[in-house]
């Protein structure tokens, strides 16, 4: 979280991005604190394994198919819990999502997230909510955390961006 005077960013990156998602899910549910910014670095938002990018990244990339399906196993096995809208956001109703504050989402190119954190976004634009949506090419995931890569354009792009974004006024 960012706090910034009378302003709370909400930022998390793949599972981080999840459960700041659910953060301001359960912010609203709860009447808890206002959100005024949400920024996803290629965030985890459905329990689902067959999305086209799922499926050209399986692979031979940074993550991959069969390593989220280990992640999700370890996180819970059952059913259930993994279409809760604190789990899987894409699956919340349009009126779950009016709620959202402006969000960022940043995805890499050749990530097996990539097509569920678009679809998020997209969702967020039908409940009306303000969506600013970048996917840097040619990069894998977690791309803005790896210390490798944080000297690369990918990275720097991204930061700036998203810096430029939380700091811009509403």
């Amino acid at each position: 979280m960012i706090a910034n005077g009378t302003t709370l960013t909400v930022a998390g990156d793949s599972v981080g991005g999840n459960m700041a998602i659910a953060m301001v899910l359960m912010s609203a549910m709860r009447y808890g604190p206002c959100n005024h910014k949400l920024l996803l670095y290629y965030p985890v938002t459905n329990a689902c394994f067959d999305t086209p990018s799922y499926y050209y990244f399986a692979t031979n990339y940074y993550l991959y198919r069969e390593g989220m399906k280990w992640f999700w196993q370890q996180y819970t096995d059952s059913m259930k819990a993994r279409s809760q809208i604190t789990a899987s956001p894409l699956r919340a109703g349009i009126d779950c999502l009016k709620c959202f504050p402006p969000t960022m989402i940043i995805n890499g190119q050749a990530d097996v997230l990539r097509s569920e954190g678009e679809a998020f976004g997209e969702r967020l634009r039908c409940a009306g909510v303000e969506v600013t949506a970048l996917r840097v090419q040619g990069t894998i995931h977690d791309f803005v955390m790896l210390n490798a890569l944080d000297q690369t354009n990918a990275c720097r792009t991204a930061m700036d961006a998203s810096t430029e974004w939380v700091n811009r006024k509403f």
